[in-house]
Formats: structure tokens, C-alpha cells, sequence
């Protein structure tokens, strides 16, 4: 699957839960909101990652941690749709950045 893939996916299911929430709340979750619960997902991550580590006891640790970076990877896919980020551009740009940089710190 191609990244342009997986962001229409994101977007579908992003539209699904705003469809809930107009039944719900009345409303949809804004960009802001949608970025808070990034942020409660990568408190759960965190503890799963020290869990990989030896420093915290969570049964099922793999099943977890794929699901719990699969739903940080939909929140960054979905708010770089919403502000219309071309992520993939973007991401190949701060590599190519970053590898200058080790490059010259590299001798």
C-alpha cells in the first residue's frame, strides 16, 4: 500500500468518527482536539515502549504497540490531510536535510 493509500484511508475513517461525533456531541472534533488525543496516544505508546524495555509488565506488548503506533501514524496522517501538508514531500525534505547534517559532522 502507498502512502497516498493510507492517508485516504485515514481520511475515510476520520470521516466515519465525525459522523459519530455529529451524533454524539453535536459537533466534530477539531484539529486542535485531534492533536490532544495524538497526545493521549503517545502516553500509551511511551508505556509501551518502556514495556519493550523491561521497565513496565503489559501482557500482549506487540499486539499493542503495532496497534498503538498504527493509531499515532492515523492522527499524523489525518492532521497533515487537514492542513494540507504534502507529508511525503515534506518527509523526504527533513531526511535529506538531516543527512546533510551527519554528513557534515560526519569527519
Amino acid at each position: 500500500m502507498e502512502l497516498n493509500d493510507l492517508i485516504q484511508k485515514a481520511v475515510e475513517v476520520r470521516e466515519k468518527y465525525g459522523e459519530l461525533e455529529m451524533k454524539k456531541y453535536g459537533k466534530k472534533w477539531t484539529n486542535a482536539q485531534i492533536a490532544q488525543g495524538f497526545v493521549g496516544d503517545i502516553g500509551d505508546l511511551m508505556k509501551l515502549v518502556m514495556a519493550k524495555e523491561g521497565i513496565r509488565d503489559i501482557k500482549n506488548i506487540n499486539e499493542k504497540l503495532e496497534h498503538e503506533l498504527a493509531d499515532c501514524l492515523w492522527s499524523i496522517l489525518v492532521l497533515a490531510n487537514n492542513y494540507g501538508i504534502d507529508l511525503e514531500k515534506s518527509f523526504l525534505k527533513n531526511m535529506e536535510g538531516l543527512e546533510m547534517r551527519i554528513s557534515k559532522n560526519d569527519g
